[in-house]
């Protein structure tokens, strides 16, 4: 049973990820495992630095692995087509609206979202400002990863089916009936997606999103087989 640390969404706050890192090091050293389970961009004021520093991490060498988060999904089709909306959100919404936050993320690359523009005009922009690296590095993001005692994913799993026939849109947004179902999936399920004020643990899953992209603060978690333990500045809370 190997220890794996674990960073759920991050939502451009490059700050909260430092911090995050700078703990993880502390309890497990500077090469130690980590999985974030997505959501990189969107919301906050650093999407690109969040994406560079990731990056970065792996291309040293670091054993990160990096998990694609409905956001992120969303960026890579809002380029493919302007008006593009998810079917999964709760109500119409395009990539730039609140409380996609997409607009913070374009901003993060340079590009002036002022709502007196053209929406064409950002979209250009955007096409320009944004490195063919970064897009082609969130576009190859794993859907989930699985080790001998957990599955991560962003979102969850549709219960009653099987791992190998989950949907990315599942893996992507899923809500209920995943959140209030108690299978026992032979490991426990990481997740984020579902905004906390911070990390709980239930019978069968682990959910990491402690906020961030409201604004509370990101909180790495250590992952014990099926056990989970929140870190902080005083130490390590069982989840």
């Amino acid at each position: 049973m190997q220890p794996i640390f674990a960073v759920g969404d991050v939502h451009g706050y490059l700050d909260q990820l430092h911090m995050a890192l700078d703990t993880i090091e502390r309890e497990g050293g500077k090469d130690a495992p980590i999985v974030f389970t997505g959501d990189f961009v969107d919301r906050g004021p650093d999407s690109k630095g969040v994406i560079e520093l990731l990056m970065q991490g792996q291309a040293e060498g670091r054993p990160w692995v990096c998990i694609m988060g409905n956001h992120d999904r969303y960026l890579l089709r809002y380029l493919d087509f302007l008006a593009f909306q998810d079917r999964r959100t709760t109500r119409p919404l395009y990539y730039t609206d609140p409380p996609i936050g997409g607009d913070k993320t374009l901003e993060s690359y340079g590009v002036d979202t002022d709502v007196r523009r053209w929406p064409e005009d950002i979209h250009a922009d955007a096409h320009k400002a944004i490195p063919q690296a970064h897009l082609d590095w969130i576009a190859a993001l794993p859907r989930l990863h699985e080790t001998q005692d957990q599955i991560f994913v962003h979102a969850g799993l549709r219960p009653g089916v099987a791992l190998h026939d989950q949907e990315e849109s599942d893996l992507l947004w899923i809500r209920e009936p995943f959140l209030s179902d108690t299978t026992d999936w032979g490991r426990v399920v990481v997740h984020g997606h579902t905004a906390l004020q911070a990390p709980e643990a239930y019978v069968n899953r682990i959910n990491l999103d402690a906020g961030a992209g409201y604004g509370r603060p990101l909180v790495p978690c250590l992952i014990e087989g099926r056990k989970g333990f929140a870190l902080g500045a005083e130490g390590r809370r069982a989840l």
